[in-house]
């Protein structure tokens, strides 16, 4: 199932479209026309409360969001967590946009389920 969230900004529209499937969930997170970034990856921890793994797979900037963002995505849905971010904002302004715009997806596509 395809959930999405937005926000505009001024004249910068930030998007999440977040993609749900059996064992993974996708995250990209862009602003304008949809793009792929930084890529990283996470597992869940195998038990409750323990901290999974994470990795990024592409890209040189936003390591810290991209990583932030799939080991949230992990520990939310216990699946894996792939996270893509590609934007113009500074690193931690982007992952507190991202991040609340994730929880807006999510809360956005339980409610209309």
């Amino acid at each position: 199932m395809l959930q999405e969230a937005s926000l505009e900004r001024g004249s910068v529209v930030h998007k999440v479209s977040l993609l749900s499937m059996d064992n993974a969930v996708l995250a990209i997170c862009y602003e304008g026309t949809m793009k792929v970034g930084t890529l990283a990856v996470s597992t869940p921890g195998l038990s409750e409360g323990a901290a999974g793994t994470s990795s990024v797979l592409l890209g040189g900037k936003y390591l810290i969001a991209a990583r932030a963002l799939a080991e949230k995505i992990a520990a939310t849905y216990r699946k894996m967590g792939l996270a893509s971010i590609n934007t113009q904002l500074v690193e931690g302004e982007a992952l507190r946009l991202y991040s609340g715009l994730l929880d807006k997806a999510r809360q956005d596509g339980s409610s209309g389920s």
